[in-house]
């Protein structure tokens, strides 16, 4: 069936089509009613195409490796000591910092990192907050996860950074895109501690937070 058919057939139009199937649009079941009737399958069918029934690959004697239910995202060891000769962090080339994790790892659904974070295993990191710096936000002792790909402070939020100790600390940055140059202000939501503002170019971030892993 062309695209033609299938937009006179469904009634949706050329540029909804093609936001689909580019990925533009984040797919739902109700976006794939009015295809439905015309292609023979239901939504569910194509929404969750390979794995509901009905749907499996032709069977072409090697079977694709299925994705793990379970994926390990590495924590970062903030018991290595940065003043020590061992616990110095080597630099990658590029300048880029290479930081101690342990040896265990979380584990976490792909539905969770996939839907919920929208990112990739390879992409996550744990932090441990340890100091009461963002309570009540986050307490100290707990933890968020990062999204170590996104370097740039925008949108404005939560943020693991580099501080100047070189270790890694979580704040709130505001970007303070009027200034001459582009500068940060770097807060702490516990209003005992002073926000600072800083240049933007002397930022150093690790990750984005994209959520808190709240322990009881």
């Amino acid at each position: 069936m062309t695209r033609s058919e299938l937009v006179r057939l469904s009634g949706v139009s050329k540029q909804q089509l093609s936001r689909l199937e580019n990925g533009l649009i984040r797919l739902r079941l109700d976006h794939l009613k009015p295809f439905a009737p015309h292609l023979g399958y239901t939504p569910e069918q194509m929404l969750l195409w390979g794995r509901f029934p009905g749907t499996e690959m032709p069977d072409s004697g090697q079977k694709p490796a299925a994705e793990p239910v379970l994926r390990g995202v590495p924590e970062l060891d903030t018991r290595v000591s940065t003043g020590s000769t061992a616990g110095k962090r080597s630099v990658r080339r590029e300048g880029r910092h290479t930081d101690p994790v342990l040896t265990e790892q979380w584990v976490f659904p792909t539905t969770f990192i996939h839907e919920v974070l929208h990112s990739s295993a390879e992409r996550l990191l744990v932090v441990q907050c340890d100091s009461d710096s963002m309570a009540p936000t986050i307490a100290s002792g707990e933890r968020v996860i990062i999204d170590t790909e996104h370097k740039t402070p925008s949108p404005d939020g939560l943020y693991a950074i580099r501080d100047a100790l070189d270790s890694v600390v979580v704040r709130r940055l505001h970007v303070l895109r009027s200034s001459k140059p582009a500068s940060v202000r770097v807060i702490s939501d516990n209003q005992k501690n002073p926000s600072e503002e800083i240049p933007l170019n002397d930022l150093d971030v690790v990750g984005k937070v994209l959520c808190c892993l709240k322990l009881c």
